[in-house]
């Protein structure tokens, strides 16, 4: 197991309400996520995202993994 398995959708979505991160909407089963001076993002509300997607979203909003790990 990897060290960003098992974390669910709205696991993420309150590790990045940490780093100033806010809900805006949910469009399907994607929360849309709103930060005034970082990308939005887009999260989807499954039991476990994949690694690789996850990944990819921390690198988007400019946080480290270690970063985002520490705040869990």
């Amino acid at each position: 197991m990897g060290i960003l398995s098992n974390i669910s959708g709205k696991d993420a979505v309150k590790i990045f309400q940490t780093f100033g991160y806010m809900i805006d909407h949910q469009t399907g089963s994607h929360m849309i996520l709103y930060h005034e001076s970082r990308p939005t993002l887009s999260i989807p509300n499954h039991k476990e995202l994949a690694p690789g997607l996850l990944r990819g979203l921390i690198r988007k909003s400019g946080l480290t993994v270690d970063e985002f790990l520490d705040a869990k």
